[in-house]
């Protein structure tokens, strides 16, 4: 669950405050800063790095190295699209291309209606099932350009 910008300080206290004197902290911070307000925005990077005594441009190099930390406010549903070995032997990069034909973004855009931000994902752990997508965390394997458009429509509407 996303929380509401009015929300957004006092997770981020309650956060800090659930993970203050964890040794190595940092990550599941961050995690538990997105996994709550959606993003890791400029101005909680401020936050965590005056909590943990490190420098802003130290807790920004980790947000911007690992792919699953998003910087700004993400669309209503999150669509990863599995970009690992398995799926792209699968033919994945077809799934990929409708994806972002689809959606009108590339990996980390959000479209224009608000509804989807598309991020990539470098294994969902269905291999079994390539090339695989997940909606938010809803998993769906056997995913072709037709699938998904059947399911970014069925998610269009809830």
């Amino acid at each position: 669950m996303v929380a509401t910008e009015l929300d957004n300080d006092a997770n981020l206290e309650r956060i800090l405050a659930e993970h203050a004197g964890m040794e190595g902290p940092l990550l599941p911070i961050l995690h538990a800063v997105q996994d709550t307000v959606g993003h890791i925005s400029p101005a909680h990077v401020a936050r965590i790095a005056m909590a943990l005594n490190l420098s802003r441009a130290e807790v920004h190099g980790v947000v911007s190295f690992y792919h699953y930390f998003r910087q700004h406010e993400p669309g209503r549903h999150v669509v990863h699209v599995c970009r690992a070995e398995a799926c792209q032997a699968m033919h994945g990069e077809k799934t990929e291309q409708h994806a972002r034909r689809e959606l009108g973004v590339d990996y980390g855009g959000t479209s224009s209606d608000g509804l989807f931000t598309l991020e990539a994902a470098y294994c969902l752990g269905n291999c079994a099932a390539a090339p695989t997508v997940m909606v938010d965390e809803k998993l769906y394997g056997r995913v072709t350009p037709e699938r998904l458009a059947a399911i970014l429509a069925d998610w269009r509407n809830r």
